[in-house]
């Protein structure tokens, strides 16, 4: 009996001492080790208490039940078993903190990627008829700020109409619609036309969803061949 316990407990102390070194690593509190047993290293994590970040402390996220964790995290495992091993470590992407609730100033979002703390941030309660293509939305904000200089927003500026401008801001516009256009124009949603990384984003979450390809617009024809050249310049064997 003895012994079990010293078992226990030796996991425990195990446990707490892997969830303090990554604490140090990525600087979120309230966080307890969800799986770190994954095919491509990805480490998920999850809040067991609410937590606060940023300069301002307008950064907020809460704890969810088990049972709510459990079900949203095979949906986000299966979203994100889409990049191996390799293409992470490229674009700098380790850490997923599962929460819910997440947002920025009181401003709800699916996700906060942070490339520099190989963290991605993830609201598990985000509208369910986005959800998987919200995943690949944040994930592509890792991919961009790692690569700035592949996506350049002045050469995808000049596939639009030259009438059209984005916003200053993704949270300056009211464009926030997530449903995909029937009839493109340029775009796959109204939030693809707020700021340009905002569109490449929403261009490579749908690709990696599959959306239909075969009645595009001219315009957003060059924008998809603008994703995959560049992807393909990051990880000559990455698969959409």
């Amino acid at each position: 009996m003895n012994l079990i316990k010293l078992i226990i407990l030796s996991l425990f102390i195990f446990t707490q001492t892997q969830a303090d070194t990554i604490y140090n690593l990525i600087k979120i509190p309230n966080l307890e080790i969800y799986n770190l047993k994954t095919t491509n290293k990805l480490r998920y994590l999850y809040a067991k208490q609410p937590f606060t970040l940023g300069i301002e402390k307008n950064i907020n996220c809460y704890n969810s039940e088990r049972d709510v964790l459990d079900q949203k995290y095979e949906i986000i495992q299966k979203n994100l078993n889409r990049y191996n091993q390799e293409f992470l470590k490229k674009i700098n992407l380790k850490y997923i903190v599962l929460c819910e609730d997440l947002s920025i100033s009181k401003i709800n979002t699916a996700g906060i990627p942070d490339h520099v703390m190989k963290t991605l941030i993830l609201d598990i309660k985000f509208n369910e008829n986005y959800f998987e293509r919200a995943i690949h939305h944040e994930v592509f904000h890792i991919i961009n700020d790692s690569f700035k200089e592949l996506f350049d927003e002045k050469v995808w500026s000049n596939f639009n109409i030259k009438e059209f401008e984005y916003a200053e801001c993704s949270t300056c516009t009211d464009k926030l619609g997530l449903d995909t256009y029937d009839n493109t124009e340029g775009f796959f949603s109204e939030y693809s036309q707020s700021t340009a990384s905002e569109d490449m984003a929403e261009v490579f979450s749908h690709l990696m969803i599959g959306v239909d390809l075969k009645n595009l617009d001219p315009i957003l024809k060059k924008k998809v061949e603008f994703i995959k050249t560049r992807l393909l310049k990051i990880d000559q064997n990455f698969i959409l």
